[in-house]
């Protein structure tokens, strides 16, 4: 774990769920609160399917209202999964937006998530924006929360994990199937936030884990690329 993220800020948590061992490099990062960036499309998700918005992977679920955006990917109609491996905001602002405050301040504090602060907003209260505040958590408290949902501590219905499980799977080898979220958002100092936070599941082990990077070329795929090498490296995936 150390050869990978030695000159880089940059934390590693992961959390073995049978054993309740803790592996932790740099444990300031690890355990400061930040904007979760689209990490939060994780229980966004889970959200949704528990009011009965989602179903299936496959289902319509964003229809392109025309305005050409930087990601090409979000410039047309998208599956619900789909959307989650492109990181769709405005798809997943329109799902919170249909959620609404009420609820999503009730399944915030059910979980509970990080500060629950949705002051900026019920369509960006997960992002990086100037001048607002938005929720924050740290990559602790990330791991720890997904833990709970993957031993099926949290009050998620089956259906709805496995819907999320689903779109969350990023690689499967002989050795394990690994499943994330990625996010990116860049603060006002100037620096990046890259973060990767899933689970990985082997025949015999289950880990949860959260990767987060601060710099100024950090990136959700940076987080994603160093959490594949760690876990190859170490025979967990």
């Amino acid at each position: 774990m150390e050869n990978h993220l030695q000159n880089r800020n940059a934390t590693f948590v992961l959390l073995d769920l049978d054993s309740e061992q803790r592996f932790m490099h740099n444990e300031k990062l690890a355990t400061t609160r930040t904007t979760p960036c689209s990490t939060f499309k994780i229980w966004n998700t889970l959200i949704g399917a528990e009011n009965h918005y989602l179903s299936s992977p496959d289902q319509p679920f964003y229809h392109w209202d025309g305005t050409v955006r930087e990601i090409p990917e979000w410039n047309k109609d998208l599956t619900l999964s789909e959307a989650f491996k492109v990181s769709c905001v405005p798809a997943f602002q329109d799902l919170a937006r249909r959620t609404g405050r009420a609820k999503m301040e009730t399944w915030i504090r059910l979980m509970p998530y990080g500060n629950g602060d949705l002051s900026s907003g019920i369509d960006d209260f997960w992002l990086p924006r100037p001048g607002k505040a938005s929720i924050q958590i740290s990559p602790l408290e990330q791991a720890l929360l997904m833990r709970r949902l993957v031993r099926g501590e949290l009050p998620f219905s089956e259906s709805s994990r496995n819907l999320l499980y689903k779109i969350m799977l990023v690689k499967e080898t002989p050795g394990g199937k690994l499943y994330g979220k990625t996010g990116t958002g860049s603060l006002e100092s100037g620096e990046n936030l890259g973060w990767f936070v899933g689970f990985v599941q082997s025949s015999t082990k289950r880990f949860t884990f959260a990767c987060l990077v601060k710099s100024h070329d950090a990136s959700g795929a940076v987080a994603r690329a160093l959490t594949i090498q760690i876990l190859e490296d170490s025979g967990m995936l």
